[in-house]
């Protein structure tokens, strides 16, 4: 008998964060979030707590979690749409049908019960959080940045009726072997046409110093009309640059100026630290750092972080900057390759960035949409 019981106690507040850690406790391809950034989803003052409401669900068979779900209603969001969407996040289930069919049930009664008609997902708070059901690319690591899941979530969420809304593409980029220099003499060009040159920092302070602010203002343009953003507030802004602080290095971040020393482009890369956090199943032990320091310091993979282009730069073939750069960084001692994290498949100058490189398309995850017009809130 399945039971379903929303969290309230500290005890359930560590089984919803325990429960994909030994769900996938012995798979390869798992890549566990930080638990202390986990933690922090429970808190009162946790930063997206003044835009979004939240209700957390855990299913048990008697005793034993087998499963749990994550509500969100992101207000910002859906006042900038004119829509009534609750998000479904964190969702992870033992292969028994019965359990995400209660486990849904209970998220769309409460969605039901706030007033909102569509749940959606997997989208968390933002877009800088995990979203995206993995279809394709299980025997794939994942990036630190997504989530792993089973292929046969897919099949018990599409029979609760949910419908793909959006896929993303994920791939792997190396330096291409036949490399002859015309992308980097095509950037050249580019710079020297529109007068545009590269910004300088000492350190990763002296860089937040001058671009954050500059940097956000491109994002809250850029990223305005992208699936599941949302205006980024000072609480997110505050999260993401001492993330920043913790794993970035200026050798593999891009800033583009203009003549007047205005940000036209940013483009930041991650050491991938993928693996450092998955032993320790995302707890910073002192093994942990040790791992971590060492992915940070001497990197074999890149993760692509946030590009950001300044509308009127759209279309004048700044994004041939950003590959020769990210070309540039892939010759450098001990990088394999860069992975791209999500695209939207529908995003064919993304897409059309990455033919540049040797490019392999190894995962894909979907976001799903589900009316709940006609359902019973009981």
């Amino acid at each position: 008998m399945i039971t379903i019981k929303e969290v309230t106690t500290k005890k359930q507040q560590r089984e919803f964060l325990n429960f994909p850690l030994n769900l996938y406790r012995n798979n390869p391809y798992f890549v566990p979030p930080l638990y202390g950034d986990e933690k922090k989803i429970f808190r009162s003052d946790y930063v997206y707590r003044d835009t979004c409401d939240s209700v957390f669900f855990l299913a048990y068979d008697g005793d034993k979690p087998v499963g749990r779900i994550e509500g969100i209603i992101q207000r910002a969001s859906n006042e900038k749409t004119g829509e009534k969407r609750c998000r479904f996040t964190r969702f992870d289930a033992i292969d028994d049908s019965a359990v995400s069919e209660a486990l849904f049930g209970a998220l769309e009664s409460w969605a039901l019960s706030k007033g909102m008609d569509t749940v959606c997902g997997p989208l968390g708070y933002s877009d800088l959080e995990r979203e995206g059901l993995l279809v394709e690319g299980f025997d794939r690591l994942s990036t630190f940045e997504e989530q792993y899941n089973a292929p046969y979530y897919q099949q018990q969420i599409e029979a609760l009726g949910y419908e793909k809304e959006v896929d993303w593409l994920e791939s792997r980029l190396y330096a291409p072997k036949d490399d002859d220099g015309s992308l980097a003499k095509m950037a050249a060009y580019i710079m020297q046409r529109y007068h545009l040159h590269f910004g300088q920092a000492k350190n990763v302070n002296d860089f937040l110093r001058k671009y954050a602010d500059s940097f956000f203002e491109l994002l809250d343009v850029g990223y305005e009309n992208i699936y599941g953003s949302v205006p980024f507030t000072d609480g997110m802004k505050k999260m993401m640059i001492s993330n920043f602080k913790l794993i970035i290095d200026l050798k593999h971040v891009a800033v583009i100026l203009d003549e007047n020393e205005k940000l036209v482009c940013l483009g930041i890369c991650f050491p991938s630290i993928a693996a450092a956090v998955q032993k320790s199943r995302g707890h910073l032990t002192p093994a942990a750092l040790v791992r971590l320091l060492k992915a940070i310091k001497k990197p074999t993979v890149l993760d692509l972080g946030l590009i950001a282009v300044a509308p009127a730069y759209l279309n004048k073939g700044v994004s041939a900057i950003i590959a020769a750069e990210l070309l540039r960084m892939l010759k450098e001692d001990g990088i394999e390759y860069a992975e791209t994290n999500l695209n939207l498949e529908d995003n064919y100058a993304m897409r059309n960035t990455w033919k540049r490189f040797d490019e392999v398309i190894h995962k894909r995850r979907r976001s799903y949409r589900k009316k709940l017009e006609g359902l019973s809130r009981d």
